[in-house]
């Protein structure tokens, strides 16, 4: 399958920034992984595929269970990172949704944290899921849902209040392959994929974070504040940094850690 614009630009965000990621945003990535994996029914014995393995917390936690772990991602410095984190794994390898290298039925599973996220054209990566899983497996996946939850809204406010420019042309999902971030736009993709007994929960929590991990992500390129704050010159930069600090001040707790509400939603359903 050919990938889109969409793709492309997701892929050349990521692109070395494994590091980055592993530093910043992966501890709060991490938190829905128990619940994800339970979803799918991951246990002792379970072949299941971690599509978008990042820094490898899920398939970590997979193998923990005595599940038979294969995991891939798009990005070759994940796959180095992840392979180091999980050697245990049967395989980690690169490779990207929706095009994967695995045989139709070849795992009891397949599992996604925020990964469908980043793809061009969401119901063709869930579809690819079902194909590479068994009749009768599971499958869940993670995104964050839209309106953003305050954890990550919180970045808009920060910008706005620094005085940036946002930019007018940003790659997105074509309209016609999105679909609503909502429990029931989420709920519908799984459906319209032909999985079967599907359900979508809102998880909630607060992410507890240091203040300078939290700044270190969009301050090394990561996600769509990253991309808007590398644009950005110098003095502008102390600025964010100034309303960052004063924004992100109520969030502080007496340890000095902040407490970040957020949310995402997981969807799950079984392969006919």
């Amino acid at each position: 399958m050919t990938t889109t614009v969409f793709d492309d630009h997701e892929r050349s965000r990521w692109a070395g920034r494994a590091a980055a990621y592993d530093r910043s945003l992966a501890a709060l990535c991490a938190h829905p992984a128990p619940s994800l994996l339970d979803a799918a029914n991951v246990g002792a014995g379970t072949r299941v595929l971690d599509a978008g393995t990042g820094s490898g917390t899920v398939a970590r936690l997979a193998s923990a269970r005595g599940a038979r772990v294969v995991a891939v991602d798009a990005e070759p410095s994940m796959v180095e990172l992840a392979r180091s984190r999980v050697p245990s794994a049967e395989e980690v390898r690169l490779a990207a949704l929706p095009s994967l290298p695995f045989s139709s039925g070849s795992f009891d599973a397949a599992v996604a944290n925020f990964v469908i996220n980043h793809v061009g054209d969401p119901l063709a990566a869930i579809g690819e899921l079902r194909r590479v899983v068994r009749p009768a497996g599971r499958i869940a996946v993670t995104i964050w849902p839209d309106p953003p939850p305050e954890a990550q809204s919180l970045w808009g406010e920060v910008f706005d209040a620094a005085g940036v420019d946002r930019p007018t042309s940003v790659p997105r999902v074509d309209a016609e392959r999105d679909f609503p971030r909502t429990p029931e736009g989420f709920a519908g993709l799984l459906d319209a994929a032909g999985l079967v007994d599907v359900r979508c929960d809102t998880i909630t929590w607060a992410h507890r974070t240091d203040p300078e991990a939290w700044w270190s992500g969009p301050a090394n390129g990561i996600s769509r504040p990253g991309l808007l704050m590398e644009t950005q010159p110098a003095a502008m930069i102390v600025r964010i940094r100034a309303a960052y600090d004063e924004l992100t001040a109520p969030y502080r707790d007496p340890d000095g850690l902040l407490a970040l509400p957020t949310a995402a939603l997981l969807a799950s359903g079984s392969v006919p």
